[in-house]
């Protein structure tokens, strides 16, 4: 691991700082990244992902969404957020295992790098993990980080680790076992109860504070953990014109 040193005036010494940019080395072709089969971290992934199908249930999300959305954690700028994510290392993802800041960064310089006349953009890309806070204050991983799915309709077997998904205890409600569930075909994201996570947490502070960010960055935001939907195209069935306006931007995203 290279480090970049540099003269700090206030201390008259050298500070060592990481590079972000030697954690996703270039040359790493993007069909490997996200292997979930071949990555070191496999049994801790694995085991993060058991431990939400069994517990993500359509009530535990609805009780956890009222339970956050209450806004009484902790109040703090954006680089204090930044810097508590310095103590996390995301047990969902199979690619990386170094603190989660490193992620923000580097992934707020690549969307400046394409697309360098939106700022909004830039932004997003430095924010969109925040809501991983919750870990910090208490919240087990496997209810903070990791892919995103609806809740209270059929599971789709896009999800990562499908052979776990029996585990979930909503699997056993006659009334979630149909591909729409409790939902009306069309009826768009916004109205499906996702698996409670950051993504949904962050998506709720930044309206709890009246943010000004478009409704594309708001849907990377809330929705860039659901993989199967802008990746495996799948719960077409519950999307709107709005949803399917807004992939390209997700998918940009991504």
């Amino acid at each position: 691991m290279r480090l970049l040193q540099e003269e700090i005036v206030q201390e008259g010494g050298q500070v060592a700082c990481f590079d972000p940019s030697e954690f996703r080395p270039e040359g790493k072709e993007v069909k490997d990244f996200r292997d979930f089969e071949h990555t070191p971290r496999f049994a801790i992934v694995r085991e993060n992902y058991r431990k939400m199908y069994e517990n993500q249930t359509l009530e535990y999300a609805k009780t956890q969404k009222a339970l956050w959305c209450k806004f009484d954690h902790a109040e703090m700028n954006v680089m204090d957020a930044l810097t508590e994510l310095n103590k996390l290392v995301d047990d969902s993802d199979p690619d990386v295992d170094v603190p989660n800041i490193m992620h923000a960064f580097q992934t707020a310089e690549r969307i400046r790098e394409k697309h360098p006349d939106k700022d909004w953009f830039h932004l997003t890309g430095l924010i969109h993990d925040l809501g991983k806070v919750m870990a910090l204050w208490g919240q087990p991983q496997w209810s903070t980080v990791g892919d995103t799915f609806p809740l209270g309709c059929k599971f789709s077997d896009t999800i990562v680790f499908p052979d776990l998904l029996d585990l979930n205890p909503d699997t056993q409600v006659k009334e979630y076992s149909t591909d729409a569930g409790i939902y009306e075909p069309g009826c768009g994201l916004r109205n499906i109860t996702m698996a409670w996570g950051h993504d949904e947490y962050l998506y709720q502070v930044l309206l709890h504070n009246k943010c000004t960010l478009p409704i594309e960055a708001l849907y990377m935001i809330r929705f860039h953990s659901f993989y199967p939907w802008h990746t495996k195209e799948a719960y077409g069935h519950l999307l709107d014109d709005t949803d399917r306006d807004m992939l390209k931007w997700v998918r940009e995203f991504k």
